[in-house]
């Protein structure tokens, strides 16, 4: 019978955060504390799935668990993010419906451990078979390629993804893998030209230099030594716990799985290489007539370098660098760049390339991962994005990151609320409405066409005249200062005048997780995004394979003089794509938290995770689920879990489940308004209700235990004088019986003569004797194991070929039969010899070999197994000699106490030619006696003659 378990059964703290009392912030960050220290890194919130990041390996990714969690209910088990993967994976295979599991959290906390959980997981438990396997693997591959490309050590994590991954897994009616697809948000490209202090660039990089080989790196150009690359940070080169080399040959393999062609990867390896060499070339300044400086590239050997592994000519770049075309309908104008300017479009080409490489590759991944098949499929969704980021120093990129995450938020938001709702109206529980906080007013701030943040950011890198970040500033504060959620020390409001925490060249946002002060220096540029059109000409000139699929802008037949869109317009639109895609399938949420700064297991810093628990916004989402009621569950699992608090439900109810969660909760004095009926749930109001019923259920478990254990010893003291009472009359039914035979018997017995008397007894007594006898060999005959029984059988089968016939026999009797007296299988010098016989051996011996021309001797191992005796130097181990068993005729021995036996070999065999064999050895009985044996139990052969005589 399958045991029935509860998510509430040996509750470490609490389980789901849903049950907390009393809620508030202390209590939230203490059971996640406790649970932690108890290794427990799961907890839930409903239906979402917390995660703490243990730092550490945990054996809770076993297959077992995997079956452990498979087809259970999500409140069945301990929480656990195989749960979460099980429930979503059960709900698209079974009820058809489209699935998305949302991944957030700050750099550090999980998540793309988190996802590869997930897909690992479904991979686990979906179809098996050649085709479903290839496609299995080949999603599974595809993240360390990614992860190599988009990834970099940091501050905050060794392996974090700087870019944000949504994954569409599709699945067939039976719900086995059929492909995928990987949208990519936001490449984090200006890490490619400059690193903070203490971190690293893209892993590629340090991978490539580390472990290609030298015929690699030759061809590319380059070198293993980091400090050789000005864009590479050398304070952080080397990691521990990453290892570049082994990294590398990872990503080859996984490469090739997916199904990059060798070609292909020698072009991505060339453009990786020329990002390097790109860093490498630097600028002087030369006067020209005019009086303007016009740059110079200082040294032309990395130029050299770099335009080899593009295909390029070097003075179409040299150009490109020097020069700056600008088009205006029919007018074409050029002008020079000084050196400030050339280092900026270097840095921006070496930004673009990469940026440019790292989007091919994510369309070549989905070219080989994608559905042949097309029919409609089933889909699950995985988004591993990044968290809320706030720094000391926030820029564009931390704006846009947190705007991403507002509208994460706000769907968050609408799709537990929506989810709620439904179940509600599914149920027919009368729906009421929840308070929240509405984020819509900030994404407003943000987004909004005419008067949002990044609108008016495009609208002053698209105006003429003198655009820079100060203007942008200016702009935000006319417009946005009366919002509530928009504070800046320079806008017409003027309760921030005075307000020294709020620097003049920056402004600050009143987030759902937070305030978050921007500085607006760098906005416009990385907005803009440029990259001025000789530079991709130049590049689309290339011959490298790849440059005019990463550059089509610059094919002079289709010159577009329209300005590209901005950064913020293309994220803003992906973000609009991915929030659409989203709310049409069905939310799964994990929401990963990292316990410390420190990348170390075992501390919680309490701090840092009550900052994360209020930017994710995880008590609004408890208090969100709590509105209602906080606790509900089916009738059915509801009644046989509390069954045995009433007497009318105990042991077992007949009757509808309904009628009996009734019943229970009156005869329990369950206040109605703590509880709703649904159609085929209870729902429970307040949690202090469900652990009032646990704490009664628990004292009634204890007194049902007691009385178990009170019934059983019952039961076994009856059965035991049951027994007693019927031996008892068994007993005393033969005594009556002997009695009266004594009284019948006793004239006749005085009349027998004593002699017949004594016969009798000596009978008797003898008979007794031979039973005790065999019983006791029989019990020692019981207790031989198979190997112990071989070795007297062995012993036996001596005694019947020699006893009374050979004189060295009475002296071998008490010696067991040991068969490897040489240790052949443990002693490293027979190790060669032990490899040459292929069978097990039987008997290993030293043994004299005596030469028939004048009478000495020479040492031999004597090998026997099943097939063949082989002798062996005893010296070297060479095998002397190697014959088959079948072709051994007879074996003589005398009949005296020497130790001497001749092997005759059959005249016409194979091994004939080498002659009989004159053996001596102090184990002849044993070997004699297993040469014997092998040729009784041999079905394929004659039985070998023993011969013992004088003759």
């Amino acid at each position: 019978m399958e045991v029935k378990t509860s998510l509430l059964d040996n509750m470490i703290g609490v389980g789901d955060m849903v049950l907390l009392e009393p809620l508030n912030e202390d209590s939230f960050i203490e059971n996640l504390r406790n649970r932690f220290d108890h290794n427990e890194i799961y907890t839930y919130i409903g239906s979402v799935v917390i995660s703490m990041n243990p730092y550490r390996s945990l054996p809770i990714y076993t297959p077992q668990k995997v079956e452990e969690y498979r087809n259970r209910n999500f409140y069945e088990l301990s929480p656990h993010i195989y749960a979460l993967a099980d429930e979503a994976y059960r709900s698209l295979r079974d009820q058809d419906k489209d699935q998305c599991i949302l991944i957030t959290g700050e750099s550090g906390a999980g998540k793309t451990e988190a996802s590869k959980l997930v897909m690992s997981y479904v991979a686990a438990v979906c179809g098996k078979g050649q085709e479903v396997n290839k496609v299995k693997e080949q999603l599974l591959q595809s993240n360390p390629v990614l992860e190599a490309f988009g990834n970099a050590k940091t501050m905050r994590n060794d392996n974090s993804s700087r870019f944000g991954k949504y994954m569409d897994i599709e699945f067939d009616f039976k719900g086995d893998p059929l492909g995928g697809v990987i949208s990519n948000y936001l490449l984090e490209k200006s890490r490619v030209c400059k690193q903070p202090r203490g971190e690293r660039n893209f892993h590629i990089f340090y991978q490539l230099l580390s472990g290609a080989s030298d015929d690699t790196l030759m061809k590319l150009k380059l070198d293993r030594d980091f400090s050789k690359y000005n864009y590479l940070s050398l304070d952080s080169a080397n990691v521990n716990g990453l290892d570049d080399a082994a990294s590398f040959r990872t990503v080859r393999n996984a490469m090739q799985i997916v199904g990059f062609m060798e070609a292909e990867v020698q072009s991505v390896l060339e453009l990786v290489a020329a990002v390097l060499k790109l860093g490498n070339i630097e600028f002087k300044p030369e006067s020209r007539i005019n009086g303007f400086d016009e740059s110079r590239v200082k040294d032309k050997n990395g130029e050299t370098i770099m335009c080899e592994l593009l295909g390029i000519e070097q003075s179409v770049l040299e150009r490109a660098f020097s020069y700056r075309t600008v088009e205006a309908k029919m007018e074409k104008m050029s002008t020079t760049l000084n050196v400030a300017q050339a280092y900026y479009a270097r840095d921006a080409l070496a930004k673009n390339l990469y940026s440019r490489l790292f989007s091919w590759l994510v369309t070549r991944i989905n070219e080989s991962i994608k559905a042949q098949a097309k029919t409609r499929h089933k889909v699950m969704g995985v988004l591993d994005i990044y968290g809320f980021e706030i720094f000391e120093d926030n820029s564009f990129e931390q704006f846009i990151i947190n705007y991403c995450n507002e509208k994460l938020q706000q769907i968050f938001i609408e799709l537990t609320l929506r989810e709620e709702q439904e179940e509600y109206i599914r149920e027919d529980i009368e729906w009421t409405n929840i308070e929240y906080f509405n984020n819509a007013v900030i994404c407003d701030l943000i987004e909004n066409n005419q008067n949002g943040i990044l609108a008016m950011l495009d609208e002053e890198c698209l105006r003429p005249g003198t655009v820079t970040d100060d203007t942008f500033l200016d702009k935000l504060n006319t417009i946005c200062a009366e919002h509530q959620h928009f504070e800046s020390r320079l806008s017409k409001n003027s309760k921030f005048l005075t307000d020294h925490s709020l620097p003049h060249s920056c402004f600050r946002i009143q987030h759902y997780a937070g305030k978050v002060l921007y500085r607006v220096e760098g906005f416009v540029d990385k907005n803009n995004d440029l990259l001025y059109r000789d530079l991709s000409q130049a590049m689309y000139k290339a011959t490298h394979s790849l440059m005019r699929q990463l550059f089509p802008e610059g094919n002079p037949a289709k010159v577009n003089l329209k300005r590209p869109p901005t950064a913020g317009f293309q994220f803003k639109a992906s973000v609009g794509v991915l929030m659409k895609n989203l709310q049409t399938k069905n939310p799964n949420y994990i929401r990963c938290i990292k316990p410390n700064d420190k990348k170390v297991a075992h501390i919680f810093t309490d701090s840092l995770v009550c900052h994360q628990v209020r930017y994710l916004g995880l008590m609004e989402n408890v208090r969100v689920r709590r509105a209602g009621y906080a606790f509900r569950q089916p009738y059915e699992s509801c009644l046989e879990r509390y069954k045995m608090l009433c007497k009318k439900t105990w042991p077992q109810w007949r009757g509808p489940t309904r009628d009996g969660v009734e019943v229970l909760l009156t005869d329990c004095s369950v206040p109605s308004e703590e509880f709703a009926y649904g159609r085929s749930k209870i729902f429970i109001r307040n949690p202090r209700t469900l652990f009032t019923l646990e704490e009664r259920r628990r004292a009634c478990l204890e007194d049902l235990a007691t009385l178990i254990q009170k019934i059983y010893r019952g039961w076994k003291s009856r059965t035991h004088f049951l027994l007693l009472k019927k031996s008892q009359v068994v007993v005393a039914a033969w005594y009556r019986r002997y009695a009266v035979s004594l009284l019948c018997t006793q004239e006749h017995i005085q009349n027998v003569m004593p002699v017949q008397m004594w016969t009798s007894i000596q009978q008797t007594s003898q008979g007794l004797m031979m039973y005790i006898l065999n019983y006791q060999c029989k019990k020692y005959r019981g207790q031989f194991t198979e190997e112990k029984k071989s070795v007297y059988e062995e012993k036996l089968e001596a005694s019947e070929i020699f006893k009374d016939k050979k004189a060295l026999y009475p002296s071998s009797v008490s010696q067991p039969f040991k068969g490897d007296y040489l240790e052949i299988q443990k002693n490293p010098k027979y190790q060669k010899l032990n490899g040459a016989v292929e069978e097990k051996v039987l008997l290993a011996d030293l043994v004299n070999k005596i030469n028939r021309a004048n009478g000495k001797g020479s040492p031999r191992l004597f090998l026997l197994t099943k097939s063949n005796f082989v002798l062996a130097d005893q010296k070297t181990g060479q095998v002397k000699a190697s014959v088959p068993l079948p072709d051994l005729a007879s074996v003589s021995v005398s009949t005296q106490s020497d130790g001497f036996f001749a092997l005759k070999l059959k005249e016409g065999s194979a091994s004939a030619s080498k002659g009989d064999f004159l053996l001596s050895s102090e184990h002849l009985i044993e070997i004699i006696t297993k040469l014997h044996r092998i040729g009784t139990t041999a079905a394929d052969r004659d039985q070998i003659n023993i011969d013992i005589s004088d003759e």
